[in-house]
């Protein structure tokens, strides 16, 4: 009798500790956990000062001290982490807790070297979390394996500044942002107006438009169309929702409208090369508010503003959501169970938001997003923050959110995506200044025989 009360109980306590999720933390023995982000400059700033605060209060009540053993740009920490996937030799330590997208922590889950987080939070847990920014992260057996503490999307994000004197000038207004068709035409006449501006020298005229990612462009597009860019693991340029994102996106590119670059566009953004770009909301601090001019003298203050991210006409409104999240090793019940307290602190709408405020990124809670978003976009102190996120606001109320396909070779898909795309929209361009005829068709058909190898 005692053993069936015993099990009872403990069946009912699950859901509420999770499985395994029992094992007591001890303040007089706190466990140490290391991590490592990939967070630089003020995002670092803010999760150096947010790690100090759970160590100092949370943490030292429960016993758990977060020790930030490595802090690296993106593509160092993909290194790090490759070399401990392959077992190379001189691999690092496996970290207790690290930043990483679904894509890596797949490959991670695959060889056992990371912990299913369904099993130290409780379903009542969980639902207070966005479900989309959730299911992110399963994979696989349905298990929880990458945990949500910041999102991003794309928007649009327009100079207001040099946008004005054009559209002054030629009648365009900012009803041209709602799709790209519009963008495409705008930029047409944007490299008309400005090559006007000197007579004398022809073919000079300024770019218009560019987009951080033409893989998520593409995405999108397809999506906003009724079709997918992925079919299984291969891409799908036969569809006619393709050729139309082709069709649009090639003259102005060709021609000098749209800026085929291989940085990020607030690159040229903050030399006034450009009047807008689609990228990352999370890139929203990286815009400033001052133009230098390509002389490196002449300065210019200016205005953004911030729109949410275009539509392809008669399609509807999608687009991506991203970002990264926590993966948490495997290794023993206790210092699981410490990361998943850390983990839950962290993604609490308190510290959540004060992220956001700080950084660009969007909250994962529901109560941060419904209730403290909009107070956030009254009281950010960087005036940026506040415009992206009233974008955000609008999209979240009217938008689908898709996230990128997650299998092995998707990061080298869509990196042969950009290559071969801008080499080839860049070719053209050569050729069309030296006076050869181009054929976007022809162009198309070059494009997707390069996928036919």
């Amino acid at each position: 009798m005692k053993k069936t009360i015993i099990a009872i109980l403990c069946l009912c306590l699950l859901p509420l500790l999770g499985c395994g999720a029992s094992e007591p933390l001890d303040p007089k023995n706190p466990v140490t956990l290391t991590m490592w982000h990939n967070f630089g400059g003020g995002m670092q700033q803010t999760m150096d000062i947010l790690i100090d605060e759970f160590n100092a209060t949370v943490g030292k009540e429960r016993g758990v001290i977060v020790s930030v053993e490595a802090i690296s740009a993106s593509a160092n920490l993909q290194e790090a982490l490759a070399m401990i996937l392959n077992g190379d030799p001189g691999a690092p330590s496996m970290p207790d807790i690290v930043t990483a997208y679904p894509k890596t922590a797949i490959q991670f889950k695959a060889k056992e070297l990371i912990t299913n987080l369904d099993e130290y939070f409780s379903e009542e847990e969980l639902s207070a979390y966005i479900p989309a920014f959730v299911d992110e992260g399963r994979f696989g057996d349905g298990g929880l394996y990458v945990f949500p503490f910041a999102k991003s999307t794309e928007l649009l994000f327009l100079n207001q500044t040099l946008f004005d004197r054009f559209s002054a000038a030629t009648g365009v207004t900012t009803d041209c942002f709602g799709s790209f068709e519009g963008i495409a035409d705008a930029a047409a006449r944007y490299y008309e107006w400005t090559d006007g501006q000197t007579p004398d020298v022809h073919g000079d005229g300024k770019q218009f438009y560019t987009a951080d990612s033409w893989v998520n462009l593409a995405q999108a597009g397809m999506l906003q169309q009724g079709a997918q860019l992925f079919n299984g693991e291969s891409l799908d340029l036969y569809n006619p929702a393709y050729k139309h994102i082709w069709q649009t996106c090639y003259t102005p590119s060709v021609a000098g409208g749209f800026a085929i670059y291989d940085g990020y566009s607030s690159d040229l953004s903050k030399t006034g090369d450009i009047i807008c770009s689609s990228g990352s909301s999370a890139g929203v601090l990286f815009y400033g508010d001052t133009v230098t001019y390509p002389d490196n003298i002449t300065t210019e203050k200016v205005e953004y503003s911030i729109l949410p991210y275009p539509v392809f006409e008669g399609g509807k409104p999608v687009a991506i959501q991203r970002g990264n999240g926590f993966m948490v090793a495997k290794s023993s019940l206790k210092r699981e169970y410490a990361a998943a307290e850390f983990l839950k602190w962290f993604s609490a709408p308190k510290q959540n938001i004060r992220f956001v405020a700080e950084t660009g990124y969007m909250p994962v809670t529901n109560t941060a997003f419904d209730a403290m978003i909009p107070q956030l976009m009254e009281t950010a102190p960087n005036p940026l923050i506040r415009k992206m996120l009233e974008a955000v606001m609008k999209m979240y109320a009217n938008y689908e959110f898709f996230t990128a396909p997650v299998f092995e070779s998707y990061d080298a898909i869509a990196k042969d995506y950009e290559l071969n795309y801008k080499t080839l929209l860049k070719e053209s361009q050569k050729a069309r200044v030296s006076g050869q005829d181009i054929d976007m068709e022809d162009s198309l058909a070059a494009f997707t025989a390069l996928w036919m190898k």
